[in-house]
């Protein structure tokens, strides 16, 4: 059978006439122009993809329709061009493909059919812990621990890029996965299988977006959605609404990236943009890099929409050349976009799509800011810092409050610090972080933050030496710049040597404090501070010890760390006074996009890309040592406490099962608004005293041994330990934070692993009601997993986070969510009823279902499984289950 679309397919260069491409302008459709072009890449994919079952031309039509079908929740099919993992993500797909394999053959199948069809990279960069800073061999002691910690699961993964096809393996010590991602992986147009297509990608890592700004559509799936469509099954979305943000005018001259992106992620937050696309257009954009654009782009999950999408231009293309990308490959990139009508030109308003709606912002109105305390939508300009922050000392606990009593806001506690007397107090700053792609990638802010350190040590400021200070780039070619300008010895010189290559601080694996400095900020209650280039600052994320947060670019990093408190006017404070009683201040040191822009051009070059990427798969020495098996089959390890054959699949057989109704429910946890990933499985460290530390103990481990949550997401007996173990939990059974529960039938309050096994043991199912943006955080497929590990059997909910609900709907969990205008508090609920969910026989999208409890109540919920599809997943138990029996059959 020919192709439906095969009139519009042609050569791109009739000399080479077995390359070919299907050419968009030739539909003869005057919708097509008026198409979003985040939106042309979901056309072209299903015109490539049209087979009349997995893509019809229905679908083609519904999203040439796009400007009349928006609004209406269509459901489309979506197949990405290639995959993107990380290693604490990557390690628990893997896992999953391994025990499918086994599920397979006990069914009867071929199990080498589980094997990526869609090209998938893996980069292993959440593994590496800051344990040693300020020393000249930090990175080479950090990364030996790194292997030391990991070795396992590294072997464990290099078995996996030798037993799957179509899989690389990005090795440790190599970049931060979107950064590479953006240097090194990105084509921008595909030239595979004898066709060109636009560069397409879905990653197990929420931040996948930045590449958006490179034009490469992009987003965050679950891991378990990611796995199904590394085995060649399309995405099943709602086609979205897509916002158009205008950008007008040029940033100040002393504005960052970094402000620029904080000023959208609040301005997008309260436009509301959940479950949309954003396409960014006007003269505005041609103002930025891509690093600035990758910057906006990376902070997507935080303003809550599913894409944040710069269209390809010239700036783009030059960007490609920059980084060292071939040049005839680069030319035929530019000459692909042009023919299909998706090269954009900013400055051409006649380009301008339509849009569901537009939004603007004056680059030119952006001013230094933060955010923070607690979340990345709490944008405070850099001149009400001082005051914002003494106003969240005393507010009542929250998202901008600690609830500090009046008469301690001025406690100093004095302590000693290698033989030296030193104080703290609240917002004293004890971690100060460089670190993330968001701002790692951007050589203006990374180049900034050089010169201001050059500056600072010219002018004889220092960081006091118990601040935690740390540089950790997102790939080596931003050590390469920093070197040849010059500029690296003096961040030494103030504490940010390099402390490794990978996400570090930015996700949680900060390291140690200094025993002295925990001591103090315990003695005195102090809210301790971290400021952090990165894009997440959720509470007990970075650091336990560090209950205040800020997120702030490179530079402010620098200056918070000289200043050693967030309570300072910079404007009117110094940042301190040299040895000839000088006072310093920051407009003193701080230096001028100009300065910036010209060491920039000097000092990033197309041969650095080169020399760093060509041996970027091999010069790992470490990674080359390493030992994998060769068996098509991998061989579980009874004794291993990183890698374990999951249960998911225990039972399975070819023949469905019908859902049954949820009968006499107990609540495990009721929480408010705004429960995360991090909340629901934390990626940090393991408390000595939690359910997971008594398994490893009883494993023979010692607490050194622990390692993180994160690296131990391929066993499933300490992940599900580990599910709501997060120490700032706030539930509503318990009157303080933490990660316990009550357990009713006893009325013991218990930890809450220990608790859900007693449910388990008695046969009750579990429920957890929660308030808005449930599941809001990284990209995590163990915090659907856990839950369902726990006997989750449904959660009810006012909204979830996109990325979290496809995940529950990814294991069988339902996610249900109160009509509008309804909530736990308007219905009455308290969470110690007993709920029967009634799941009817004939199941539809979207449909309302009935809730009763014990106490006699009766109310309705929307059941939010969106698509045909996500129905056929739950009532094969899962997707994971659903792709066994297709393999198998």
């Amino acid at each position: 059978m020919s192709h439906p679309f095969v009139r519009i397919v042609e050569p791109l260069d009739p000399k080479q006439p077995l390359k070919k491409f299907f050419n968009l302008s030739k539909l003869e459709d005057v919708r097509y122009a008026r198409l979003p072009f985040s939106i042309r890449v979901l056309l072209e994919a299903a015109i490539r993809n049209c087979d009349e079952f997995l893509v019809k031309k229905g679908d083609v039509e519904n999203i040439l329709n796009w400007k009349v079908v928006q609004h209406k929740n269509v459901e489309v099919p979506f197949k990405p061009a290639r995959v993107i993992l990380q290693d604490f993500t990557g390690v628990p797909a893997v896992v999953d493909f391994a025990a499918m394999r086994d599920a397979v053959k006990k069914l009867g199948g071929d199990p080498e059919k589980i094997n990526p069809i869609c090209p998938a990279d893996l980069v292993i960069d959440h593994s590496i812990q800051v344990d040693f800073n300020r020393r000249s061999d930090s990175l080479q002691k950090n990364q030996d621990l790194e292997f030391e910690r990991n070795k396992e699961r590294f072997e464990f993964l290099k078995w996996g890029s030798q037993a799957f096809k179509n899989m690389r393996i990005i090795p440790p010590g190599s970049g931060i996965i979107h950064q590479v991602n953006l240097e090194y992986l990105a084509r921008v147009v595909m030239d595979q299988d004898g066709y060109y297509y636009p560069d397409s990608v879905v990653g197990t890592d929420s931040h996948t977006t930045m590449i958006d700004g490179l034009g490469v559509l992009g987003w965050g799936v679950g891991g378990i959605e990611a796995e199904a469509v590394m085995l060649g099954q399309p995405i099943s979305m709602v086609l979205p609404e897509v916002v158009g943000y205008k950008l007008l005018g040029n940033p100040q001259p002393l504005v960052t990236s970094t402000d620029i992106v904080l000023t959208i992620t609040k301005h997008l937050r309260q436009v509301g943009v959940v479950g949309k696309f954003v396409e960014f257009f006007g003269p505005g954009v041609a103002q930025l890099s891509i690093a600035d654009r990758a910057t906006i782009a990376n902070m997507c999950p935080e303003y809550g929409a599913t894409a944040a999408y710069f269209p390809v231009d010239d700036i783009s293309i030059g960007y490609l050349i920059q980084t060292g990308r071939d040049k005839e490959k680069v030319m035929c990139t530019k000459k692909y976009l042009e023919v299909v009508g998706m090269l954009r030109d900013f400055k051409n308003s006649s380009q301008d799509p339509d849009f569901t709606q537009v939004v603007e912002l004056d680059l030119h109105t952006v001013v230094p800011c933060c955010s923070g305390p607690k979340r990345p939508q709490d944008k405070v300009a850099v001149s009400d810092m001082k005051k914002d922050f003494e106003t969240c000392l005393g507010a009542k606990q929250g998202f901008k409050g600690f609830q500090i009593a009046p008469d301690r806001h001025n406690t100093i506690v004095k302590f000693n610090f290698e033989g030296c007397d030193f104080k703290l107090a609240h917002g004293s700053v004890v971690i100060a972080a460089i670190t993330s792609c968001t701002n790692t990638s951007n050589p203006s802010v990374m180049l900034g933050a050089g010169l201001l350190a050059k500056k600072a040590v010219e002018a004889g400021l220092t960081v006091k030496p118990y601040i935690k200070t740390s540089l950790s780039p997102g790939s080596g070619v931003v050590t390469y710049y920093l070197r040849e300008s010059g500029v690296m010895s003096y961040l030494s010189q103030l504490g940010f040597d390099v402390v490794g290559y990978g996400c570090m601080t930015c996700i949680g694996n900060s390291g140690p404090l200094p025993e002295s400095v925990v001591a103090a900020i315990t003695q005195g209650d102090l809210v301790a501070v971290g400021v952090l280039s990165g894009n997440r600052n959720f509470e007990g994320r970075v650091h336990p010890n560090t209950r205040a947060n800020y997120l702030a670019s490179p530079p402010l990093v620098i200056a918070y760390a000289i200043a050693g408190t967030i309570r300072i006017d910079f404007e009117k404070e110094p940042l301190g006074i040299n040895a000839s009683g000088k006072k310093i201040f920051l407009k003193d040191i701080w230096p001028t996009r100009n300065e910036i822009q010209v060491v920039e051009r000097q000092f990033v070059i197309p041969g650095m890309f080169k020399e760093v990427y060509q041996k970027i798969e091999t010069v790992n020495e470490s990674w080359n040592a390493l030992d994998a098996p060769s068996d098509k089959l991998y061989t579980w390890n009874p004794k291993s406490t990183y890698i374990k054959s999951p249960p998911f699949f225990d039972g399975l057989t070819l023949a469905l099962q019908t859902p049954k109704t949820i009968e006499d429910a107990y609540v495990l946890l009721s929480f408010g608004d705004s429960v995360t990933t991090d909340h629901i499985s934390p990626a940090g460290n393991i408390a000595r005293n939690s359910p997971a530390a008594r398994y490893l103990m009883s494993r023979g481990l010692t607490p050194r041994e622990f390692n993180s949550y994160g690296s131990r997401r391929g066993n499933d007996a300490v992940m599900a330990r580990g599910t709501f173990a997060n120490i700032r939990l706030v539930n509503k059974f318990i009157d303080r934070q933490g990660p316990q529960t009550v357990h009713f039938p006893s009325g013991e309050t218990l930890d809450v692993f220990d608790a859900a096994e007693r449910y388990k043991q008695a046969g009750h199912p579990l429920i957890v009601l929660a308030g808005k943006e449930y599941g809001a955080g990284s990209s995590r497929d163990w915090a659907a997993k856990g839950p369902f590990l726990l006997g989750v059997k449904a959660v009810l909910a006012e909204s979830y986070e996109r990325i979290h609900r496809s995940n529950l709907v990814g294991m069988g969990v339902i996610p249900l969510q109160y009509l509008p205008g309804e909530d736990a508090g308007s219905l009455g609920l308290t969470g110690r009823e007993r709920y029967t969910i009634i799941i009817p026989e004939k199941l539809k999208p979207q449909m309302n279902i009935q809730i009763k409890l014990d106490t006699g109540k009766t109310f309705h919920a929307i059941m939010r499984f969106d698509t045909d599809v996500e129905l056929t997943y739950f009532h094969n138990g899962g997707i994971l289950n659903y792709m066994i029996r297709k393999m198998a059959s």
